[in-house]
């Protein structure tokens, strides 16, 4: 028995047909913009970040950035990591050219989804350094609540999906040294110094083995871009290889940059 036809016969070609145009349903109108990511070329310059920046976007924030792809190499890396495709915007989100000039989101959303736990926690971490300043591997990985996952935080920095808008050119290897970047080194040391970042000295203190720096007047040690490290006079500032030294000296931490603090973000 079939529902139109009470005797138990199965339905003609033509019933058959009617019955299958009676389950049929208009496509919802928003359907291609809940499968597909808009993707647009971001106008340029801008200081600091590589010239050909591309950005892919949803309707729950910027998904993807970035640079020194052409249109298609840059979708097919969106699809093979995201499962999506693209389609051309007119325009780019609101907000994110302010965003990419200043180094600050704003009100800009992000669409982080599919990272992972520890990707995530990465990410917000690094997000906190404040622009024109830097912070090792190791403060974030405190910050991210895994200690010892120095080098995995590496890894997660080297997938950030948006780089510059979750600034990853702000972390730099536990040694004071820049490190690697998604976009070269080159352009993570022209980022850093369009922030005003004195590259020059954090490369000197590297090569000294200074990691930190402390006031003997107010007897607080930070990490030497810190803002309140900036204000130490040359005459009463001391420098150390780690926190553990600085405290043995009798200095304790900054509460601004936080050298050595634990608590996750």
């Amino acid at each position: 028995m079939t529902r139109n036809d009470p005797t138990g016969e199965a339905p003609g070609p033509g019933g058959l047909a009617a019955e299958l145009a009676g389950l049929a349903a208009d496509a919802p109108p928003d359907l291609l913009d809940r499968i597909a990511a808009r993707r647009v070329h971001v106008p340029g310059p801008l200081p600091g970040p590589p010239p050909g920046l591309q950005v892919a976007f949803t309707d729950h924030g910027v998904a993807y950035l970035r640079a020194g792809m052409d249109e298609r190499e840059f979708a097919a890396a969106f699809r093979a990591r995201f499962g999506r495709p693209l389609l051309p915007a007119a325009a780019p989100p609101a907000g994110l050219v302010p965003a990419l000039r200043t180094g600050r989101l704003g009100g800009l959303r992000l669409d982080l989804r599919g990272l992972s736990e520890f990707e995530a926690a990465v990410l917000r971490a690094a997000a906190q350094i404040p622009r024109g300043q830097i912070r090792p591997y190791a403060w974030v990985a405190r910050r991210a609540g895994r200690p010892r996952a120095v080098r995995a935080v590496g890894s997660a920095l080297g997938r950030n999906p948006v780089p510059l808008l979750i600034p990853c050119h702000r972390v730099t290897r536990s040694d004071g040294t820049l490190g690697d970047y998604v976009f070269g080194a080159g352009a993570k040391e022209r980022l850093l110094r369009a922030e005003d970042v004195d590259v020059d000295e954090v490369t000197d203190l590297a090569r000294r083995g200074v990691r930190l720096v402390g006031s003997d007047t107010t007897g607080i040690v930070c990490y030497p871009t810190c803002a309140d490290a900036r204000r130490i006079t040359p005459g009463h500032r001391r420098g150390f290889g780690d926190l553990a030294a600085a405290e043995a000296a009798g200095y304790r931490p900054c509460l601004h940059c936080r050298p050595g603090d634990p608590r996750p973000a």
